[in-house]
């Protein structure tokens, strides 16, 4: 390590921030649809999905990679340009978990990156053709591909389980479920602990710690899964609630095919080194899963707006990175501002999220959108799935009046 400067360590802490807010982010990718349908309790969920978060840090370097050594332009980037990015990621995250919309972390990072690289280097420092490929891409085709595969899941357990619909069933529907949460929660380390290493990374080469096309040194990885660990246990209860109630309402087998669709594709997209959005696939996943179910049915509006942040999100966060740019360019001062203007607006959206508290002791039970005329008009005309009982109309429909016989006439005497 050549030098370790003032600047290297804000942004290293800054970015272990920003792992820390992707970990409460996204803990719903993994465990809202495990929790919503009781296969675990709150708690226990999120701890589990902590623990396997950092595990999945260290199985792979490859999304890393595609960060610190593919988006944008290692040469000429400067500390402060990735400072900056890290402000406008970190601020969108908070400000969609206060909303309670499911945004990608993986996008807000990577739209404060570039729009903080353009400010600093112009259009010429992003290499479009990787931010095409593997990013803007499998945006798109995750949440289609995802849903797809669990609407297709979710149809064909309902298909080989007709008539099997008792608890031993549905327990075993939760076992399944349970195993493929904590297979998202393992993707969920091996694909977004990664972002943060790549960040992590690049700033080390940008302050010349470490040489350029180095890969991610090993304190690098402890440090960004046991940040994102930590912050998947706070728990990002407001996400976890629209994930998984807010947007659909799902029963164990749906959760079981939509969770292990989502996890097959993170973690094959974490092989190839795609920065994929996990929130864009689970999404999709337990849309797909509402839809595969007769009768179920997704709540669009909500679904809308997570669109719309999906949207927003690079080009936001990239507006912001690009402003704080601008600042730091100033010099230290102008460094120290943004810093005071990231901790002041951080502590100004929690306050604001305690006149509204939810925490594992009210995520299933909150407030829930009405379903809203498309749905509702749907559900009218959708025979309902296997195995549910239906009313007994008999309890409705008065009996016939019974009558007492009328008593018998007596014979007529003989003389």
């Amino acid at each position: 390590m050549e030098s370790f400067s003032l600047i290297l360590a804000i942004v290293v802490v800054t970015a272990l921030a920003f792992d820390f807010t992707n970990g409460f982010h996204d803990t719903a990718n993994a465990m809202a649809t495990t929790i919503s349908t009781g296969a675990l309790k709150p708690k226990v969920a999120v701890a589990m999905s902590a623990a396997l978060n950092l595990v999945g840090a260290f199985l792979s370097v490859e999304v890393a990679n595609t960060i610190s050594k593919g988006l944008v332009d290692e040469n000429g980037i400067r500390p402060e340009v990735i400072f900056a990015a890290l402000v406008g990621a970190i601020l969108w995250n908070l400000v969609t978990w206060l909303v309670g919309l499911p945004s990608s972390s993986s996008h807000a990072l990577m739209g404060g990156l570039i729009g903080a690289t353009v400010a600093s280097a112009g259009f010429g420092a992003v290499h479009g053709d990787v931010l095409v490929t593997k990013v803007l891409l499998p945006a798109v085709a995750a949440p289609v591909v995802a849903g797809v595969a669990a609407l297709l899941a979710t149809r064909f357990s309902y298909g080989i389980g007709r008539g099997a619909e008792g608890e031993a069933t549905r327990k075993g529907y939760r076992a399944g479920q349970i195993a493929s949460a904590g297979l998202v929660s393992l993707a969920h380390g091996t694909n977004d602990a990664q972002k943060t290493m790549g960040i992590i990374t690049l700033a080390l080469i940008a302050g010349g710690a470490i040489a350029p096309g180095s890969n991610p040194p090993t304190w690098v990885i402890l440090s960004a899964g046991l940040a994102i660990a930590l912050g998947t246990y706070i728990g990002g209860w407001r996400i976890i609630r629209t994930m998984g109630t807010g947007l659909t309402d799902l029963e164990p087998r749906q959760g079981f095919a939509s969770q292990t669709s989502a996890a097959t594709a993170i973690l094959a997209s974490s092989h190839l080194g795609f920065s994929l959005s996990t929130t864009h696939v689970v999404s999709g996943s337990v849309m797909g899963a509402g839809l595969g179910r007769k009768g179920g049915v997704v709540r669009w509006s909500t679904a809308t707006r997570m669109a719309i942040a999906w949207v927003l999100t690079l080009p936001a966060a990239a507006l912001v990175g690009a402003g704080a740019e601008s600042v730091t360019d100033l010099g230290d001062w102008g460094t120290a501002v943004v810093a005071v203007f990231l901790v002041g607006s951080s502590a100004a959206i929690w306050k604001l999220s305690r006149r509204e508290v939810v925490d594992h002791t009210n995520v299933v039970g909150g407030d829930v959108e009405p379903a809203g005329v498309v749905t509702t008009a749907i559900a009218a005309v959708t025979p309902p799935p296997a195995g549910v009982v239906t009313e007994d109309l008999t309890a409705t429909i008065p009996a016939p009046a019974t009558t007492d016989p009328a008593p018998a006439t007596p014979p007529a005497a003989t003389v």
